[in-house]
């Protein structure tokens, strides 16, 4: 079938027209109308305009000079976009139409994509297994009885099922790294400050970046190359203050070239305190193979340590439900956000921010905003906040002495693979350390990229192994993914 086929394979056959964008758009939104009554990835399927612009590109005929000419993709629903609904998965912001382009959206754009719609989450990105949107949990392709990981978990979910030839994610804890690892597709977090923030409805904003999620290493290359970059307006004044004035490399050329290179040369540090006890057989048992699979590549391996990977899970959890509780202070009702009515006894200002934000929010958004206003409130700001920025810092540090003599370093993205769905929902702290993996590297701004390596024998579910590397540094992740995934394979899609 054209869905199952790999972004790179679907634009080579546009661009010598043996497909049509019309047609390779239709299939996908024809997919998309099977499955998503049962997956839920999709919060908003836009599908005139999609064939619309489909049409539009056909009539102008392929052009090889744009990335993505006619290749189907679609949005995590936190990223603007012009004229589609943007909830960030959440009852307040139900109605949001956004007039502008995020910038990362605007550059797939520019290459051609074509937009399909927008993609569920966790609300505002808060959580592990997207049972917090209020609009429902995506569920895993796989077995849809279990979680698909979170907040990306719709964007995973709709790339591993074929429902698009790649997505955006964002990630501030894992979030696009974990549910990569759960559904059995790539998942690149790139360097803090390697994409534009700009459009992107904030959550921690000292710790949030867009990222692609594709079914290939060299897909997920191919987008990233497309979204990245530094991003000012005419006149030279910037967008987003955090996004590097870098050139970005041409990864997909370092993926072509690792179709005929191994890994002679390279060194893969494994970090001791990932590969310890608590990792389930599951995942344990693949991530080996692939750890070996690299050594007959000629990779050289090494272990190293994160000594300080116990402090990661509280650190980042208070740093983020900080930025988080400041971030969605503007949904109130008034300013942003769906207003309480009057009948529901908001008869002063107070009584209307209140009865807004405890409608319009969740649960968890809830109980991450009072966290983050209790670690910044007078009294307290020493003890928490000041003190888990220094731990960040001791973190950085951490991550850049292991990675000093190795190209990259390897673990898992979680400890155990996709659980069942409901089954951790009732235990917020259980679900927390399940970030383990993960939080560093946010903390840290480094970038990572997590590939299926197989499935486990007992569940059958994908198992992902991250990669971590230097800040800025996303072309050793590609070195070593690419010639990696040659040897390994890829999942197909998944029958559901």
């Amino acid at each position: 079938m054209i869905t199952d086929l790999s972004l790179a394979d679907i634009r080579e056959r546009l661009q010598a027209r043996d497909l049509t964008a019309t047609q390779v758009t239709q299939e996908c939104l024809d997919r998309i109308a099977a499955q998503n009554p049962v997956l839920n990835a999709f919060l908003h399927v836009d599908a005139g305009r999609a064939l619309e612009y489909a049409n539009a590109l056909d009539d102008a005929g392929p052009d090889p000079a744009k990335a993505l000419w006619g290749v189907p993709l679609a949005l995590k629903d936190v990223l603007c976009v012009q004229g589609m609904p943007c909830t960030c998965g959440s009852r307040i912001l139900n109605g949001f139409t956004p007039c502008y382009d995020a910038t990362v959206a605007a550059r797939l754009r520019e290459a051609g994509a074509v937009f399909l719609g927008k993609l569920n989450c966790d609300e505002f990105a808060m959580g592990s297994s997207n049972e917090t949107s209020a609009y429902g949990p995506a569920r895993n392709p796989w077995d849809t009885d279990r979680v698909p990981g979170g907040s990306s978990g719709g964007s995973a979910v709709a790339v591993a099922a074929g429902q698009c030839f790649g997505a955006l994610g964002t990630d501030t804890g894992g979030s696009i790294r974990q549910p990569a690892s759960f559904c059995g597709v790539v998942g690149v977090k790139p360097t803090y400050g390697r994409c534009s923030r700009y459009g992107l409805v904030a959550y921690g904003s000292s710790l949030d970046q867009p990222g692609p999620m594709a079914r290939t290493v060299a897909d997920a290359a191919q987008l990233l190359q497309c979204i990245a970059g530094p991003d000012t307006r005419h006149g030279g004044h910037p967008k987003d203050s955090t996004c590097a004035p870098l050139p970005v490399p041409d990864w997909s050329a370092e993926c072509e070239a690792a179709r005929t290179r191994d890994l002679a040369g390279l060194t893969i540090g494994l970090p001791e305190e990932y590969w310890g006890d608590g990792i389930d057989d599951d995942v344990r048992a693949p991530m080996e193979a692939a750890i070996e699979t690299a050594r007959s590549l000629g990779a050289t391996i090494k272990r190293v340590s994160l000594p300080l990977t116990k402090y990661a899970v509280p650190t980042y959890y208070i740093v983020a439900m900080a930025e988080a509780s400041s971030n969605l202070a503007r949904f109130d009702g008034v300013r942003y956000g769906r207003r309480a009515p009057v009948a529901d006894g908001a008869d002063s200002l107070l009584d209307l921010y209140t009865a807004s934000r405890s409608q319009g929010f969740g649960e968890e958004v809830q109980r991450r905003i009072l966290l983050g206003t209790y670690v910044l409130s007078a009294g307290y700001y020493d003890a928490y906040y000041r003190k888990a920025a220094q731990v960040r810092r001791k973190l950085r540090e951490d991550f850049l002495a292991a990675l000093d003599g190795c190209d990259v370093l390897a673990g898992p993205a979680s400890p155990v693979a996709a659980w069942k769905l409901g089954e951790l929902v009732d235990d917020p702290l259980k679900m927390y350390l399940m970030d383990i993996f993960t939080v560093s590297l946010n903390l840290a701004g480094l970038p990572g990229l997590c590939m299926p390596v197989g499935r486990g024998v007992s569940t059958g579910m994908p198992v992902g192994l991250q990669l971590f590397a230097k800040a800025f540094d996303e072309t050793a992740l590609f070195r070593v993914a690419a010639p990696l995934e040659q040897a390994l394979g890829t999942l197909p899609c998944p029958g559901v």
